[in-house]
């Protein structure tokens, strides 16, 4: 059976839908990227106006962001020895980017533990970790919701690596769900860098988040970040329709 995704990106590429700059992600495209290319290809097709949303300079991605770590060479080589660097396992969607092969145990206040914390490179300035709310509880300690680097007065814990143990003083954190978006992305919806947005979701367990923040820079492509409790609270699927709302 071939491949839905890369039917519509051949598709696509017959019919000359693609924009001549726009940067074709390889391997395999995002659903979200697929549908909107397919989208504005079949409004153009039957002659007919196309949606407000199709007509977005970015299709919108809406991802789950889990359980992780963000750490700084130094830490990475307490863990995991002496000139060891990140490898990378798999590219994340926001571009240079990834989820790293190395994995690190976490150990809370309580001695209670979350084994295989993904580690996301590349490396950082600080060392953070984000987690949802039901993480506190399972580790037993409570952390603050914060916009990500913001980690001062945070609760720390101890990371431990094949190669040793690292006591972090502070940067666990709930990260604040946000939109990562480019300055074309901010211009069609008619925001700035630091306001919020709401997240409609649709689907059987339809929601709708409020504040939202909004980070703009000239590298970000359009993605929300939500955690596992946000995802798991409205049923997030790859086919889940979102829409951002200011």
């Amino acid at each position: 059976m071939i491949d839905f995704a890369i039917f519509c990106l051949t598709y696509l590429k017959i019919c000359r839908y693609i924009p001549r700059d726009m940067v074709v992600p390889d391997p395999l495209l995002h659903r979200a990227v697929v549908e909107h290319w397919v989208r504005q290809a079949v409004y153009q097709r039957i002659g007919k106006p196309l949606p407000r949303v199709a007509t977005a300079p970015n299709p919108l991605v809406v991802n789950v962001s889990a359980r992780h770590c963000h750490l700084t060479p130094e830490t990475v080589e307490i863990l995991f020895g002496k000139g060891h660097q990140l490898t990378v396992w798999k590219s994340l969607y926001q571009e240079g980017q990834f989820a790293a092969e190395e994995t690190v145990t976490l150990i809370g206040p309580r001695s209670r533990v979350i084994s295989n914390l993904r580690i996301l490179g590349p490396c950082r300035t600080l060392n953070q970790i984000e987690l949802a709310y039901t993480d506190a509880i399972a580790l037993g300690f409570e952390f603050p919701l914060r916009l990500s680097g913001n980690i001062e007065g945070t609760p720390g814990c101890v990371l431990m690596g094949p190669a040793g143990f690292f006591e972090m003083r502070q940067g666990v954190i709930r990260a604040l769900r946000h939109v990562h978006m480019h300055p074309n992305d901010a211009e069609f919806y008619g925001v700035e860098n630091g306001g919020d947005m709401k997240l409609k979701v649709g689907g059987p367990c339809a929601a709708t988040f409020d504040k939202l923040l909004v980070r703009v820079d000239k590298s970000y492509r359009l993605e929300v970040h939500i955690d596992t409790d946000e995802g798991n609270a409205c049923n997030l699927r790859p086919e889940t329709s979102c829409e951002l709302i200011r």
